[in-house]
């Protein structure tokens, strides 16, 4: 039969335990909704950028375009940036990212080249660092939060730049949490190098983009251009983790609150049985006692 004072510290162990997950989803939740205003700000923008440069992309030379649109015809690395959080507690959030990017990487080795990770927040990186699927790029960490700097995401995109020119990978590729809503988060691969081509963008009877006059040139506007929807498609993955992660971790500490009350509960109901099964034997003993005299 389980202690009495046991059972009493497990019960205020356990309202200690419910407290700290209450708190933690209602500083959660009052952080949600400028997190989710500010990545469903920054998805038209995102949006308008891809179009933009598949509307000169549908103009340009493609034999002498930009290796960050066209790519390298021969393979043999690819980066994968994948943007996990910096802090736990927060579901299956940051198990879904790393378990996406054993699979990319998977896939990638089974089609012949070799992958170097770009961690961006440390829980991907502690899940998967010590397991070696692959060759560490680079890390970053406190990126995210409340206040995400685009200079962040252009200090990422730029070391991406540099790497994919100096040779080191042949193409990159972005892993993150999409928001969708506060109990729902998209785990998103997109492609960075090449850039991403919408085929309506391309397609002259698609819309008014066959109208398009450029000037400068399109090959001069996407040199100027593609950096900065690599930088732009990375802060809105950005922003898009950040309030992914808010939204799990809401979820995650109110299901942890219900449960701590559930705990509370059966474990009141054992210690007042225990209670009064003591009390009863007492007075069991003491009327047995009694009797002998």
């Amino acid at each position: 039969m389980p202690n009495l004072k046991d059972l009493k510290t497990r019960i205020n162990s356990v309202k200690s335990t419910q407290k700290i997950t209450s708190a933690m989803k209602m500083v959660a939740a009052a952080k949600l909704r400028r997190a989710q205003d500010a990545a469903e700000s920054g998805r038209p923008y995102a949006l308008r950028m891809s179009q933009v440069i598949s509307s000169l992309a549908a103009k340009a030379d493609r034999q002498s375009a930009s290796e960050l649109l066209v790519g390298r015809q021969n393979v043999r690395a690819h980066l994968l940036v994948v943007v996990s959080a910096d802090k736990g507690l927060c579901g299956g959030f940051n198990g879904s990212i790393a378990r996406a990017a054993r699979q990319a990487v998977a896939k990638a080795t089974a089609d012949g080249k070799t992958v170097k990770l770009y961690f961006v927040g440390r829980k991907a990186a502690d899940a998967l660092r010590s397991e070696e699927i692959a060759d560490i790029f680079d890390h970053v960490e406190n990126v995210q939060g409340s206040d995400i700097a685009y200079g962040d995401a252009a200090e990422i995109a730029g070391k991406i730049i540099s790497g994919f020119e100096s040779g080191e990978f042949d193409s990159a590729s972005l892993l993150y949490n999409r928001f969708v809503n506060a109990i729902t988060q998209e785990v998103t691969h997109k492609s960075l190098i090449p850039a991403e081509i919408d085929d309506s963008e391309t397609d002259s009877d698609a819309g008014m983009t066959a109208s398009f006059e450029y000037e400068p040139e399109e090959a001069e506007l996407l040199a100027d251009l593609l950096p900065r929807n690599l930088s732009t498609q990375i802060f809105s993955a950005l922003l898009e983790s950040s309030a992914a992660e808010l939204a799990a971790r809401m979820t995650a500490m109110d299901n942890a609150t219900r449960n701590a009350g559930d705990m509370i509960d059966r474990l009141t109901l054992v210690y007042n049985r225990t209670r009064q099964a003591n009390i009863t034997k007492e007075l069991i003993e003491i009327i047995s006692g009694a009797e002998a005299l």
